[in-house]
């Protein structure tokens, strides 16, 4: 499955770093991250509670970036 999240980021190597640490988060099966439209579309693996798997992914993302934000 899926989802789009808005997201907030200062900069195009900030959202690369949210990325990279998005798609080394376990219960995701791929990730993008686009700069310019603020945006997160996270494809979730088989069977991955995304509420508990989005929370990871953002604790991840606030290790590499400080001051981001996803909006759940």
């Amino acid at each position: 499955m899926k989802k789009t999240y808005k997201i907030e980021v200062d900069c195009a190597n900030c959202a690369n770093k949210m990325e990279d640490a998005t798609k080394k988060t376990e219960g995701v099966a791929a990730c993008t991250v686009n700069f310019m439209t603020q945006k997160m579309i996270v494809e979730f693996a088989e069977g991955a509670d995304e509420k508990a798997v989005m929370k990871q992914v953002l604790k991840n993302c606030k290790k590499v970036e400080d001051d981001c934000e996803i909006y759940l």
